[in-house]
């Protein structure tokens, strides 16, 4: 299975970070490659909302967020790639170190140098939009 890291600090503490991160709604902010983002009724942990890529605004890409604050960590599940992207944060001096753990499916091993591209994008947008809240 292809799979990479990632990483980024924001001066943003952790609290700031977690608030762009834990909320689909704000995905579309700092998600490249995500325009618009429906979110679904949350329960036990589990937020399911539809993303919609930029550009294909009739094909939804349903995901589930599955979210643990004490552990800072937040996982999304493409339902229909089966991608799985884990973010972590953890505090680092006055800011945040935000990891980010990416699994590709082999089906879907076509798209590693793209999701590569957009989540090197997507975590330093996430660390300076976190900044500015």
């Amino acid at each position: 299975m292809p799979e990479f890291h990632d990483s980024a600090v924001s001066p943003a503490p952790p609290e700031e970070v977690w608030k762009a991160l834990y909320d689909p709604r704000r995905f579309p902010e700092w998600w490249e490659g995500i325009e618009t983002v429906e979110s679904g009724d949350a329960a036990g942990g589990e937020a399911p909302y539809t993303a919609f890529p930029d550009g294909y605004p009739d094909f939804p890409m349903a995901q589930i967020l599955r979210t643990d604050h004490d552990g800072r960590k937040a996982v999304i599940s493409c339902l229909v790639s089966d991608l799985r992207f884990e973010w972590r944060l953890a505090p680092e001096g006055t800011g945040t170190r935000i990891d980010v753990d990416v699994e590709i499916p082999e089906q879907e091993a076509a798209r590693l140098a793209t999701q590569r591209d957009l989540i090197a994008a997507s975590i330093r947008k996430l660390a300076a939009v976190a900044a500015v809240a």
